[in-house]
Parts: C-alpha cells; structure tokens; sequence
C-alpha cells in the first residue's frame, strides 16, 4: 500500500446500509475534510468490470487523431471533446497539458429544463465514430453517481444533519464526468507547465478514478507542501469542491491540488464531479450556520458553477465574450 498523508475510508458498509458503518464513516470524512480536504475510498460498490470497461473507454478514444475527435468537440452545455490548450485553470501561466472528454446527465431535447434553456442541460455529444463509449461511459456515469449519492448520505452524518439532507437537492443532479488524457510531459517542460495546474474543484465532491501513473498531488495546510495521491487499487479519490466549502461555511476545506505527469507515460482518469440539481440553493445556514457567522449569501449551485466553467475554459470566454 503506498504511503500517504490522505486518509483511506472502507466504504462497504455504507453502501450496504449499514447504520453503523455510516456514523463511522461520517466520523472519518469530518476529520479527512477539516484537515487535509481529500480522502480516498475502497470497496466503494462500483464493479470492477465498469471500471475496466470505462478505462479501456478512454484509451481507445483519446488514441484517435485529434482531428477525428473534433467531430466531438466540446459543445456550449460543456459536452464533448476538449483538446490541449482549451482549458486554463484560474491564475495559471499556461493551459493545461491535457484532453478531456466531458458528459452530464443525459436529457432529451424535450425536457423541460432544456427547453427553458437551462445552462449545461441536455442530451450528451457523444461521438459517431466510437459508438461503444456511450454504454462504457455512461454506466460509469450511473454506477459513480450512485456510490456519490451514499458518499453524500456519510457527509450529511458528519455534518450533524438527516443522512437525506442533500437527496432532495440531488433529485436532477448537475453530475459531470471526464474522461482525461495526459500526454507525457516533455523532460524540458517549463516549471510552470502542468497537466492540470494548482486547483480547487467548483463542485461539492469529486470522485476520481486514476490509473497507476501517478502524478496527483494536494496542498497539505498544516505545513503548507505538496503531497503525493499516489494511486491506490481499487480506490476512488474524493475531495471537497468549493461548493461545498462554502455550504459548509469552510468548515469542510476545499483544496489546491494539482497533476504534474512525470511518468514519461501516458496518464489517463476520470473524474466525476457530483454536484447539485441546478436550482438548489446553496446556503450555510441550511448546514448549521448561525446568522451572525455567516461568510456566503445563497446561491443556486448551477449558477455558482457555470461562473467557475466560464472562468476556465478558454471555448467559453469566446463564447461568453460574443454574446456580451
């Protein structure tokens, strides 16, 4: 097992609905998110073969030319292919040295919120030339969504709240989940060029699958260094976004984190950030807060993080700086 300063949670009994399991759970993630701000989890209920379907999923696609995955290129709902260079993390020198592939949760042109024109809704972009990654990637889609929404259940126990606190803000979530690829990183790379540069994620948590390359590592707050993730078998990272920081009032530290691929290989994750319905509303006194320690106003998480994407993501600053 490798070593780390991130705490290792065993999630069976949680999802096998365990009572106790569950307020010992949710006494392990308090300590992991006042701390360090991430924890992984094992016998997280995910089967293997999804995750082996989903892995190979990502290696066939991104082997494609780059000019065949621009037949999914990214679309304005945030689904699709994005190549190097499209996305640059807030403060950061350069973009990031990566590609991803990004789906929501799947939604007829019909729905209602998609009528309305709800921002990031709709249906996924998939591409025509791979039909397989829609069942690969999209049972992943369901599978971690599921295992997100028991994550939730443990987070709610340690927070002092009803295990079901955050169901009804879920019930037409705003999960997103990325394929990513990442190229090696030249041996004369700038020191300021990173897979994905120094973070934190928008979100409330994130559940991350990551293959054995490495390369993952967390800000450490008590002595203010970089620390490995390194990968663990048959685990999910999970870390704490800023929404739920601020749902939390900062009791729950969402933190820097950062992918510098120095493996000489290529690197491939997938990411789930698992995150709200649209209109739920985002308000630390919901969480406990008192009035007069209140540090956020409400907000509507698809607001909050449809910002957190435009800021990012250089396909949206055009779009955005057209349409203003």
């Amino acid at each position: 097992m490798p070593v780390t300063r991130i705490p290792l949670i065993d999630f069976a009994g949680v999802r096998a609905g365990d009572p106790q399991a569950l307020h010992d759970v949710a006494r392990q993630i308090r300590e992991a998110c006042t701390t360090i701000g991430f924890f992984y989890i094992v016998n997280h209920g995910v089967p293997q073969s999804i995750l082996d379907a989903a892995a190979q999923a990502a290696r066939t696609f991104f082997a494609f030319p780059v000019e065949t995955k621009r037949r999914a290129a990214v679309n304005h709902r945030h689904r699709g292919f994005n190549a190097l260079g499209d996305a640059t993390m807030y403060q950061a020198k350069r973009p990031d040295y990566k590609e991803f592939f990004s789906i929501g949760l799947e939604l007829p042109e019909d729905d209602p919120d998609v009528l309305a024109g709800q921002a990031l809704r709709g249906p996924n972009n998939w591409p025509d030339f791979m039909p397989q990654l829609r069942p690969a990637l999209y049972g992943y889609y369901e599978a971690v969504g599921a295992c997100g929404a028991d994550l939730l259940r443990a987070v709610a126990v340690s927070l002092g709240v009803d295990e079901h606190f955050f169901a009804s803000r879920y019930t037409k979530r705003m999960q997103r989940t990325q394929m990513v690829y990442y190229p090696p990183q030249p041996p004369q790379s700038h020191e300021d060029q990173f897979g994905v540069a120094p973070h934190t994620d928008y979100g409330c948590i994130t559940l991350l699958w990551q293959d054995q390359m490495g390369g993952l590592q967390v800000r450490e707050i008590a002595n203010d260094t970089w620390v490995d993730a390194p990968p663990v078998e048959g685990s999910f990272v999970v870390n704490v976004g800023d929404l739920l920081a601020r749902w939390t009032n900062d009791r729950f530290r969402s933190t820097l984190h950062r992918v510098i691929n120095a493996s000489g290989r290529e690197r491939y994750s997938i990411a789930t950030f698992y995150d709200p319905t649209y209109g739920a509303m985002v308000d630390p006194r919901d969480l406990g807060a008192s009035a007069d320690s209140v540090k956020y106003e409400p907000v509507a998480a698809g607001d909050y993080i449809l910002g957190r994407i435009n800021d990012s993501m250089g396909y949206r600053k055009k779009h955005t700086a057209q349409t203003t």
